[in-house]
Protein backbone atom coordinates (compact mmCIF):
# COMPACT_ATOMS: atom_id res chain seq x y z
CA UNK A 1 0.00 0.00 0.00
CA UNK A 2 -0.18 2.41 -2.17
CA UNK A 3 -0.70 0.23 -4.70
CA UNK A 4 -1.40 1.41 -8.91
CA UNK A 5 -4.76 2.68 -8.19
CA UNK A 6 -3.61 4.87 -4.87
CA UNK A 7 -0.92 5.76 -7.25
CA UNK A 8 -2.49 6.54 -10.28
CA UNK A 9 -4.65 9.23 -7.60
CA UNK A 10 -1.48 10.68 -6.67
CA UNK A 11 0.02 10.86 -10.96
CA UNK A 12 -3.28 12.74 -11.21
CA UNK A 13 -2.91 15.57 -8.89
CA UNK A 14 0.70 15.94 -9.17
CA UNK A 15 0.31 16.27 -13.22
CA UNK A 16 -2.36 19.39 -12.54
CA UNK A 17 0.42 20.74 -9.86
CA UNK A 18 3.58 20.18 -10.85
CA UNK A 19 4.40 19.61 -14.07
CA UNK A 20 5.79 22.36 -15.85
CA UNK A 21 7.28 23.77 -13.02
CA UNK A 22 10.84 24.38 -12.06
CA UNK A 23 12.51 22.87 -9.31
CA UNK A 24 14.06 26.15 -7.56
CA UNK A 25 15.57 23.22 -4.86
CA UNK A 26 16.10 19.46 -4.48
CA UNK A 27 16.80 18.70 -0.09
CA UNK A 28 17.23 15.46 0.90
CA UNK A 29 16.97 14.78 4.35
CA UNK A 30 17.59 11.48 5.02
CA UNK A 31 20.36 10.16 2.35
CA UNK A 32 19.33 6.61 3.06
CA UNK A 33 16.12 7.60 1.35
CA UNK A 34 18.09 7.90 -1.93
CA UNK A 35 18.69 4.51 -2.81
CA UNK A 36 21.09 5.42 -6.37
CA UNK A 37 21.86 8.72 -7.60
CA UNK A 38 23.44 10.90 -4.65
CA UNK A 39 26.03 12.47 -7.26
CA UNK A 40 22.92 14.09 -9.36
CA UNK A 41 20.91 15.59 -6.95
CA UNK A 42 22.31 19.06 -7.73
CA UNK A 43 21.74 18.92 -11.49
CA UNK A 44 17.85 18.68 -10.55
CA UNK A 45 18.25 22.20 -9.32
CA UNK A 46 16.49 24.56 -12.18
CA UNK A 47 15.46 21.66 -14.01
CA UNK A 48 11.61 21.60 -15.21
CA UNK A 49 9.74 19.12 -14.50
CA UNK A 50 8.24 18.22 -18.26
CA UNK A 51 6.43 14.70 -18.30
CA UNK A 52 5.15 12.19 -14.98
CA UNK A 53 4.42 8.99 -15.25
CA UNK A 54 3.70 5.61 -13.04
CA UNK A 55 4.67 2.20 -13.44
CA UNK A 56 3.39 -0.14 -11.67
CA UNK A 57 3.28 1.41 -8.05
CA UNK A 58 6.22 3.67 -8.71
CA UNK A 59 5.82 7.54 -10.06
CA UNK A 60 8.73 8.47 -12.66
CA UNK A 61 9.41 12.60 -12.91
CA UNK A 62 11.06 13.73 -16.27
CA UNK A 63 12.91 16.49 -15.86
CA UNK A 64 15.26 18.51 -18.25
CA UNK A 65 17.78 21.17 -18.09
CA UNK A 66 18.91 21.86 -21.84
CA UNK A 67 19.39 19.73 -23.51
CA UNK A 68 20.33 16.63 -20.48
CA UNK A 69 17.08 14.94 -19.25
CA UNK A 70 17.34 13.18 -15.94
CA UNK A 71 14.72 11.20 -14.11
CA UNK A 72 13.46 10.99 -10.44
CA UNK A 73 11.68 7.63 -9.56
CA UNK A 74 9.36 7.40 -6.80
CA UNK A 75 8.43 3.66 -4.80
CA UNK A 76 6.08 4.53 -2.66
CA UNK A 77 6.48 1.04 -0.29
CA UNK A 78 4.17 0.93 2.55
CA UNK A 79 3.64 4.46 3.10
CA UNK A 80 5.52 6.72 0.81
CA UNK A 81 3.50 9.67 -0.49
CA UNK A 82 3.74 12.85 -2.21
CA UNK A 83 1.79 16.01 -1.09
CA UNK A 84 1.93 19.50 -1.83
CA UNK A 85 0.86 22.83 0.11
CA UNK A 86 -1.74 22.98 1.89
CA UNK A 87 -1.99 19.46 2.32
CA UNK A 88 1.80 19.98 4.18
CA UNK A 89 1.15 21.05 7.08
CA UNK A 90 -0.65 17.92 8.27
CA UNK A 91 2.32 16.18 7.89
CA UNK A 92 5.55 18.13 9.56
CA UNK A 93 7.23 14.75 10.43
CA UNK A 94 8.65 12.07 7.95
CA UNK A 95 9.84 14.44 5.40
CA UNK A 96 12.66 12.60 3.58
CA UNK A 97 12.37 14.73 0.30
CA UNK A 98 11.44 18.39 0.09
CA UNK A 99 11.20 20.12 -3.52
CA UNK A 100 10.43 24.00 -3.64
CA UNK A 101 8.83 24.72 -7.24
CA UNK A 102 8.18 27.80 -9.21
CA UNK A 103 5.77 28.54 -12.33
CA UNK A 104 3.74 26.04 -11.03
CA UNK A 105 0.63 25.79 -9.31
CA UNK A 106 2.40 24.17 -6.33
CA UNK A 107 5.42 25.76 -4.51
CA UNK A 108 6.53 22.99 -2.35
CA UNK A 109 6.35 19.27 -2.85
CA UNK A 110 7.53 16.76 0.02
CA UNK A 111 7.84 13.14 0.08
CA UNK A 112 6.70 11.67 3.35
CA UNK A 113 7.52 7.97 4.20
CA UNK A 114 7.23 7.65 7.76
CA UNK A 115 8.00 3.83 7.79
CA UNK A 116 10.81 4.50 5.27
CA UNK A 117 9.99 1.29 2.77
CA UNK A 118 10.21 3.38 0.05
CA UNK A 119 13.14 4.60 -1.71
CA UNK A 120 13.69 7.30 -4.50
CA UNK A 121 16.21 7.21 -7.47
CA UNK A 122 18.00 9.22 -9.14
CA UNK A 123 18.64 8.13 -12.87
CA UNK A 124 20.27 9.06 -16.10
CA UNK A 125 18.18 7.92 -19.23
CA UNK A 126 20.32 4.69 -19.71
CA UNK A 127 19.97 4.13 -16.37
CA UNK A 128 16.24 4.25 -16.19
CA UNK A 129 15.69 1.66 -18.95
CA UNK A 130 18.10 -0.87 -17.40
CA UNK A 131 15.95 -0.23 -14.06
CA UNK A 132 12.56 -0.62 -15.65
CA UNK A 133 13.44 -4.02 -17.64
CA UNK A 134 15.31 -5.40 -14.68
CA UNK A 135 12.40 -4.63 -11.94
CA UNK A 136 9.19 -4.48 -14.09
CA UNK A 137 6.66 -6.75 -16.27
CA UNK A 138 3.86 -4.95 -17.99
CA UNK A 139 1.69 -2.81 -15.95
CA UNK A 140 -1.95 -4.07 -15.34
CA UNK A 141 -3.22 -1.20 -16.55
CA UNK A 142 -1.34 -1.45 -20.14
CA UNK A 143 -1.85 -5.13 -20.73
CA UNK A 144 -3.90 -6.31 -23.51
CA UNK A 145 -6.77 -9.38 -23.27
CA UNK A 146 -4.52 -11.99 -24.90
CA UNK A 147 -1.55 -11.19 -23.50
CA UNK A 148 -2.89 -11.40 -20.09
CA UNK A 149 -4.47 -14.77 -20.71
CA UNK A 150 -1.26 -16.15 -21.89
CA UNK A 151 0.77 -15.16 -18.52
CA UNK A 152 -2.49 -16.19 -16.64
CA UNK A 153 -1.46 -19.50 -17.99
CA UNK A 154 2.47 -19.71 -18.00
CA UNK A 155 1.51 -19.90 -14.51
CA UNK A 156 2.56 -23.09 -12.71
CA UNK A 157 1.93 -22.09 -8.75
CA UNK A 158 -0.36 -20.46 -6.76
CA UNK A 159 -2.13 -17.75 -8.79
CA UNK A 160 -2.31 -14.87 -6.33
CA UNK A 161 1.35 -14.55 -5.70
CA UNK A 162 1.98 -14.55 -9.30
CA UNK A 163 -0.59 -11.58 -9.30
CA UNK A 164 1.95 -9.97 -6.43
CA UNK A 165 5.11 -10.65 -8.51
CA UNK A 166 6.02 -6.96 -9.88
CA UNK A 167 8.42 -9.00 -12.56
CA UNK A 168 5.59 -10.47 -13.99
CA UNK A 169 2.81 -8.05 -13.82
CA UNK A 170 3.20 -4.49 -12.13
CA UNK A 171 0.84 -2.40 -9.75
CA UNK A 172 -1.06 -5.15 -8.04
CA UNK A 173 -0.93 -5.27 -3.91
CA UNK A 174 -2.49 -7.65 -1.87
CA UNK A 175 -5.98 -5.51 -1.22
CA UNK A 176 -6.17 -5.46 -5.10
CA UNK A 177 -5.17 -9.22 -5.45
CA UNK A 178 -7.87 -10.37 -2.91
CA UNK A 179 -11.22 -7.76 -4.64
CA UNK A 180 -9.99 -9.25 -8.02
CA UNK A 181 -10.23 -12.79 -7.39
CA UNK A 182 -13.29 -12.70 -5.48
CA UNK A 183 -14.88 -10.73 -8.06
CA UNK A 184 -14.23 -13.08 -11.02
CA UNK A 185 -14.57 -16.15 -8.59
CA UNK A 186 -11.37 -17.56 -8.87
CA UNK A 187 -9.85 -19.05 -6.07
CA UNK A 188 -6.00 -17.47 -4.62
CA UNK A 189 -4.35 -20.51 -4.86
CA UNK A 190 -5.44 -21.86 -7.99
CA UNK A 191 -2.90 -22.92 -10.84
CA UNK A 192 -3.17 -20.14 -13.42
CA UNK A 193 -2.30 -22.95 -16.46
CA UNK A 194 -5.40 -24.73 -14.92
CA UNK A 195 -7.64 -22.07 -16.17
CA UNK A 196 -9.92 -21.79 -19.16
CA UNK A 197 -9.94 -19.17 -21.35
CA UNK A 198 -12.97 -17.60 -20.22
CA UNK A 199 -11.97 -17.94 -17.04
CA UNK A 200 -8.70 -15.69 -17.78
CA UNK A 201 -10.89 -13.45 -20.08
CA UNK A 202 -13.11 -12.62 -16.95
CA UNK A 203 -10.18 -12.27 -14.75
CA UNK A 204 -8.93 -9.72 -16.51
CA UNK A 205 -11.75 -7.85 -16.98
CA UNK A 206 -12.50 -8.02 -13.53
CA UNK A 207 -9.22 -6.50 -13.03
CA UNK A 208 -9.73 -3.61 -15.10
CA UNK A 209 -13.09 -2.85 -13.33
CA UNK A 210 -12.16 -2.97 -10.09
CA UNK A 211 -8.44 -0.75 -10.98
CA UNK A 212 -10.60 1.51 -12.56
CA UNK A 213 -13.51 1.91 -10.16
CA UNK A 214 -10.79 2.11 -7.35
CA UNK A 215 -8.74 5.29 -9.34
CA UNK A 216 -12.10 7.03 -9.96
CA UNK A 217 -12.62 6.50 -6.41
CA UNK A 218 -10.08 8.30 -5.32
CA UNK A 219 -7.41 4.97 -4.37
CA UNK A 220 -8.42 2.96 -1.05
CA UNK A 221 -7.75 5.25 1.89
CA UNK A 222 -6.31 2.28 4.76
CA UNK A 223 -4.25 3.61 7.22
CA UNK A 224 -2.52 6.06 5.74
CA UNK A 225 -3.17 7.04 2.23
CA UNK A 226 -4.33 10.49 1.75
CA UNK A 227 -3.86 12.22 -2.12
CA UNK A 228 -1.66 14.91 -2.47
CA UNK A 229 -3.61 17.29 -1.19
CA UNK A 230 -4.51 15.78 1.74
CA UNK A 231 -8.17 14.19 0.66
CA UNK A 232 -9.16 10.85 1.18
CA UNK A 233 -9.85 7.56 -1.14
CA UNK A 234 -13.22 6.08 -0.84
CA UNK A 235 -12.96 2.62 -2.38
CA UNK A 236 -12.51 0.80 0.93
CA UNK A 237 -16.07 1.51 1.06
CA UNK A 238 -16.45 -0.82 -1.72
CA UNK A 239 -14.04 -3.29 -0.47
CA UNK A 240 -16.57 -6.89 -1.10
CA UNK A 241 -14.16 -9.24 0.74
CA UNK A 242 -10.49 -7.89 1.92
CA UNK A 243 -10.84 -8.04 5.65
CA UNK A 244 -14.18 -9.42 5.66
CA UNK A 245 -13.25 -12.31 7.50
CA UNK A 246 -16.46 -14.21 9.19
CA UNK A 247 -18.48 -12.15 6.68
CA UNK A 248 -21.38 -13.52 4.97
CA UNK A 249 -20.70 -13.66 0.95
CA UNK A 250 -21.86 -10.56 -1.39
CA UNK A 251 -22.24 -13.09 -3.81
CA UNK A 252 -25.33 -14.44 -1.72
CA UNK A 253 -23.28 -18.07 -0.88
CA UNK A 254 -24.72 -19.26 2.28
CA UNK A 255 -21.33 -19.42 3.92
CA UNK A 256 -18.99 -16.99 5.23
CA UNK A 257 -15.67 -15.69 4.18
CA UNK A 258 -12.87 -17.45 5.01
CA UNK A 259 -9.01 -16.27 5.70
CA UNK A 260 -6.29 -18.69 4.08
CA UNK A 261 -4.08 -19.96 7.00
CA UNK A 262 -0.89 -20.32 4.83
CA UNK A 263 -1.11 -16.57 3.42
CA UNK A 264 -1.41 -13.65 5.07
CA UNK A 265 -4.14 -11.08 4.18
CA UNK A 266 -5.82 -13.60 1.91
CA UNK A 267 -9.54 -13.96 2.13
CA UNK A 268 -11.79 -16.10 0.16
CA UNK A 269 -15.31 -18.11 -0.28
CA UNK A 270 -15.21 -21.95 -0.33
CA UNK A 271 -18.40 -22.05 -2.19
CA UNK A 272 -17.53 -19.02 -5.43
CA UNK A 273 -14.10 -19.60 -5.14
CA UNK A 274 -13.75 -23.01 -5.62
CA UNK A 275 -9.82 -24.26 -6.18
CA UNK A 276 -9.57 -25.70 -8.79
Amino acid sequence: MPELPEVEVILNHLTRQVLGGTIATLTIHRSDIVRTGHDLIPWFQRSTITNITRKGKCLIFTCHRGNDTRYLLSEQGMTGLWFYNPALASTPQHIHCRIEISGAAATELHYWNPRRFGRLWLFTPPELDAFMQRRFGVDAMDIGAQPFIQLIQSCRGRLKPFLLDQHRLAGIGNIYANEILFRARVHPQARGYRLGVSACQRLYDTMQTVLGEAIAAGGSSIRDFRAPDGSYGRFQQAHQIYQKAGLPCLHGCPTLITRLQSERSSFFCSICQKRR
